[in-house]
């Protein structure tokens, strides 16, 4: 019983289970989802097309392309619609086949899981706390010259919430186009940051042919369950291979109905940007007052707290919110993650208040 268990964001029926609560009466702050939950079109959408379920899907979502193409100021052309950016992560590293991988850390597990399947080797470019997470650009560089083929990153990061800007993401990428190195980006959380035009890479796939970025709906649209996910990339003949080993009817109709949708709902995700940079800007402020934390900046609708009060884990401030009803995210188990560090994500302003309350009181 010693054995203290480790969750996961999305974990909800292991925590309800072991701390004896009901999933009605819990908050979410672990799984970075969208608090205004599916966009009321949508919902309302789906609701009217039910009968949607009784045709197959478009095998070129031609509509569906259309509208990311619109949202994202690219081509239709350089779209590849899928099951979830998790899909076209499988994919991808399929399809490039790197012999050796670098990959940005601490963040996301999936990429490593994924390239355990490969063959390829990964290493991990840790990114410097004492740099607030914010990576060396000419280290990086430097870096790669000992031979590697793959890049992966995520902008903003999972679980730092720091961000790449455009321009360093121009010079970085133009380095690896030298090199030979092909580049993922992860952008699953670039629409919750201050200036999406500052630190989005969709623009460079105009530019460069080893490039491929990864979105989706899951976060900003509160869509997890969607499965809807899309890939950008200049490179034709890259996004063709891709294409034909796609499962087909990868994207089920109503994901790709629905999508269209959520991508064009301009209140929503006005009223979605609103809330999140005005509770970020509120919550980082009145928790870097409090000497038990350090704050780093953020980029995506989450904040990353490290823990300076000697004797007080990551462990104990799990439980200490679980206790109140609100889940947070433990982040022992991120790789690259020295020291004791938590993050949430931001809530309801009622909620995001309760939250903040608990972590002074500790």
């Amino acid at each position: 019983m010693d054995t203290k268990p480790v969750f996961h964001g999305s974990d909800i029926e292991k925590i309800c289970s072991y701390y004896g609560l009901k999933k009605e009466d819990i908050v979410k702050f672990g799984a970075n989802v969208n608090p205004l939950g599916l966009s009321p079109k949508a919902s309302a959408a789906i609701a009217a097309h039910v009968d949607i379920f009784s045709s197959y899907p478009d095998r070129e979502y031609a509509t569906l392309r259309n509208t990311i193409s619109e949202y994202c100021n690219i081509p239709a052309d350089f779209i590849l619609p899928g099951n979830g950016s998790s899909e076209l992560i499988s994919l991808l590293i399929q399809e490039k086949a790197p012999k050796h991988t670098l990959i940005l850390g601490p963040t996301y597990s999936e990429y490593s899981r994924e390239l355990s399947f490969s063959g390829s080797t990964q290493e991990y470019y840790h990114l410097q706390e004492s740099k607030n997470f914010e990576p060396d650009i000419p280290d990086l560089c430097k870096k790669l010259e000992q031979g590697y083929d793959f890049l992966i990153l995520c902008n903003p990061n999972n679980p730092t919430s720091s961000a790449i800007s455009q321009k360093d993401l121009r010079q970085l990428i133009s380095f690896c186009a030298e090199k030979n190195i092909f580049v993922m980006i992860d952008e699953t959380y670039v629409e919750f940051a201050p200036d999406i035009n500052a630190i989005t890479a969709v623009p460079l796939t105009r530019e460069f042919t080893n490039l491929m970025v990864l979105r989706g709906v899951s976060k900003f649209f509160a869509a997890p369950g969607m499965r809807l996910g899309y890939g950008i990339t200049g490179n034709m003949d890259f996004l063709s291979k891709m294409r034909e080993k796609q499962t087909p009817w990868s994207l089920n109709s109503m994901g790709a109905f629905a999508g269209e949708i959520m991508l064009q709902d301009e209140d929503y995700i006005r009223q979605t940007r609103e809330l999140i940079l005005s509770e970020r800007t509120r919550m980082i402020k009145e928790l870097k007052s409090v000497p038990t934390y350090k704050v780093y900046p953020a980029y995506a609708n989450f904040i990353l707290l490290k823990i300076l009060k000697p004797g007080l884990t990551s462990y104990d401030v799990f439980e200490a919110c679980i206790r109140q009803g609100l889940i947070i995210r433990d982040c022992s188990s991120f790789q690259c993650l020295d020291g004791e560090f938590v993050r949430f994500c931001i809530m309801m302003p009622e909620d995001n208040s309760r939250l903040v309350e608990v972590l002074k009181n500790l």
